[in-house]
């Protein structure tokens, strides 16, 4: 744009307040612009402007451009590393900045992070909270899926019957990707809080398959 039961929830930040500006120790590349001071920390958007220069959706598509957001991501980390400040409260403040950068960078080139940070911070709705599940209750439709899965997935004897369950699940997460970031762009709430529950619902299996094992009848897919 998230129930802390899922081993796939991301805590959405708040809001955080303008830190102290750093002053760089290196000029980046001219393939990696930066501004020449802290970036702007009011969202994850706006710490990368290179990437985002309208900010957050509707601004910007909710598909970002993911070669774009690693550039200026590493240039701003070089500009910004703890290393390259001295003891004391300026190399506290670089450490906070980075690991604000890092969150911010993790977040959005993830859809499901981007996605549950956009609805949490632009519309209130946390889908991660605790009680996300009774509050944001998902279509009967998508539940049944995904007991069916979680049943294939715990009677499946061989590799390739995963292989198959995961390249079937693969195909669901980007359609529902899609649709989630169709929601988002027309500004339809109520759609992009169904897709992003559904997102996590597939997310779930996925760690499911890849925890797969011979033999291992207990997989248990959270949601």
């Amino acid at each position: 744009m998230g129930s802390k039961g899922s081993r796939h929830s991301v805590s959405t930040d708040s809001l955080q307040p303008h830190g102290d500006e750093v002053s760089p120790s290196s000029v980046p590349r001219e393939s990696e612009p930066l501004p020449a001071s802290v970036p702007d920390i009011s969202t994850h958007y706006t710490i990368f402007p290179a990437t985002f220069p309208h900010g957050p959706p509707p601004g910007s598509p909710f598909d970002i451009p993911l070669a774009s957001l690693r550039r200026e991501f590493i240039a701003l980390q070089s500009l910004v590393h703890p290393d390259k400040s001295p003891l004391g409260p300026a190399k506290q403040r670089a450490e906070v900045l980075s690991a604000q950068i890092n969150e911010a960078y993790r977040t959005l080139s993830d859809p499901l992070a981007r996605a549950q940070y956009l609805l949490a911070y632009q519309h209130g709705i946390d889908v991660t909270a605790e009680d996300g599940a009774k509050v944001y209750p998902q279509d009967q439709e998508t539940l049944m899926k995904v007991l069916e899965v979680q049943e294939a997935v715990e009677e499946a004897a061989e590799e390739s019957t995963i292989a198959e369950l995961k390249q079937s699940n693969e195909e669901r997460v980007k359609e529902c990707v899609m649709a989630l970031g169709a929601a988002v762009d027309q500004n339809d709430v109520e759609c992009a809080r169904r897709e992003c529950v559904k997102l996590r619902f597939w997310y779930s299996v996925r760690e499911g398959l890849r925890e797969w094992e011979p033999g291992n009848t207990s997989v248990r897919l959270t949601h």
